[in-house]
């Protein structure tokens, strides 16, 4: 806004000094005209002049009209106070709920009845009903004036509404994001928060306690517009470098369908769904999951579930072990030739797989059942008692799942 109406209105400063007396002497009757002119204006959109806000928009309007009166008189006077009480006003209206345009509408009915009165009570110079000693009337040219001052004058005022509806609007957002950011910490970090932390942060960020959760992890930093998108109270935070949304009461149905419609168009990863105390398991899956994801290691499917990749989970989650692991299970194919250690490694996971079946493993490799007993004699003689251990059985399993050729990643990070 202007500092100065004379800003607005440069041909103010020809006015006589006359006829800013003659609209203060109007400034009563003003004051009433225009405040049942709000009043019916605000009745229109259901409010009234009584409440807080209410009685704050009746003074505001008094002190725009007072500001206006005695600024045509004196256009050179700063507005910076008035404009403060609009930027206020901005503000209030956007905590009670109102649209960001209800108060402009207020004040442009306002601005045209103060143009309607004022014409009403002018009287042009020498013109009857002037007394000798009565303050100068505006004649029809100052009106002109008056009427440009007046009407940038109200849309000046508009905007500094509008500035602070925007204002709070922006405040209130950060507000929420901190008090959501908050719940989402609360509910994914290592030590369980007390009963009364967890409710208080809840309250905080109205969102009602579910008795199960799931915890999806998403590229980007638009938490705000990812929780909109999937809806249904999911509640969303940066954590970290991605996105976490914490989806309540994952189980109603219908629901984890739409949240991973939601997601399309995103790498995501959906943890599992937990009692809400374990909030902290469905997280760390899936964000141990968005990175083997983002690495490739989780197929192409955009929005991938934990549950359907918990082997892989399980033997990557420490970079390195894996790597570690098949290197020491496998280390008797090692000074194999790569051909041999190929078709002893295909075989022992085939007979592994098939619980011994002989037959069963010769046809899943298209070869003879004597060349699975042979190459088998080959790797007792090579393994020894770990073909019968259940545990070195499940160790075997897991480093050909990782490596069926036999050979580990040399790579040092599994």
């Amino acid at each position: 806004m202007s500092d100065a109406l004379l800003d607005i209105e440069p041909g103010l400063a020809g006015l006589a000094p006359s006829v800013g007396d003659h609209l203060r002497g109007l400034r009563g009757p003003l004051h009433e005209r225009i405040l049942g002119t709000v009043r019916a204006a605000m009745a229109a959109q259901g409010r009234s002049l009584t409440g807080g806000q209410g009685q704050g928009l009746a003074l505001g309007v008094q002190t725009a009209v007072d500001t206006f009166v005695d600024a045509v008189a004196d256009p050179g006077r700063e507005l910076t106070g008035t404009r403060e009480v609009f930027h206020a006003l901005g503000r209030t209206e956007y905590r009670e709920g109102h649209r960001v345009d209800a108060l402009r509408t207020v004040l442009t009915l306002g601005a045209r009845d103060i143009w309607a009165f004022l014409v009403e009570h002018a009287t042009a110079p020498g013109g009857p009903g002037r007394q000798a000693t009565a303050p100068t009337a505006p004649a029809p040219a100052d009106l002109y004036v008056i009427a440009g001052a007046l009407f940038g004058y109200v849309d000046a005022l508009a905007g500094a509404a509008a500035e602070g509806f925007l204002a709070e609007q922006r405040d209130t957002a950060q507000d929420w994001a901190t008090t959501r950011r908050r719940l989402v910490t609360l509910l994914v970090q290592p030590d369980p928060p007390t009963g009364a932390a967890l409710h208080a942060a809840a309250d905080a960020a109205r969102w009602p306690l579910p008795a199960t959760v799931a915890v999806f992890s998403v590229d980007g930093t638009d938490a705000e517009h990812v929780a909109r998108s999937i809806g249904a109270g999911a509640l969303a935070a940066v954590v970290g470098d991605a996105i976490r949304v914490v989806l309540p009461d994952p189980g109603t149905p219908g629901r984890l369908d739409r949240a991973r419609q939601a997601l399309v168009g995103r790498r995501a990863a959906l943890g599992p769904t937990v009692r809400r105390q374990r909030a902290r398991l469905s997280y760390r899956l899936s964000r141990r999951a968005l990175t083997l994801h983002q690495h490739g290691a989780l197929g192409p499917d955009p929005v991938v579930s934990c549950d359907d990749h918990l082997l892989t989970l399980l033997t990557a989650w420490e970079p390195g072990l894996a790597g570690h692991l098949a290197g020491t299970v496998l280390a008797p194919l090692a000074g194999l030739r790569p051909t041999t250690r190929r078709a002893l490694a295909e075989t022992l996971r085939g007979w592994l797989r098939r619980q011994g079946q002989v037959v069963a493993v010769a046809a899943d490799l298209h070869t003879h059942p004597q060349t699975v007993r042979y190459r088998m004699r080959q790797l007792r003689g090579l393994f020894g008692p770990a073909l019968d251990d259940p545990d070195a059985r499940l160790l075997l399993t897991l480093a050909l799942h990782l490596h069926p050729t036999g050979e580990p990643d040399r790579s040092g990070d599994g």
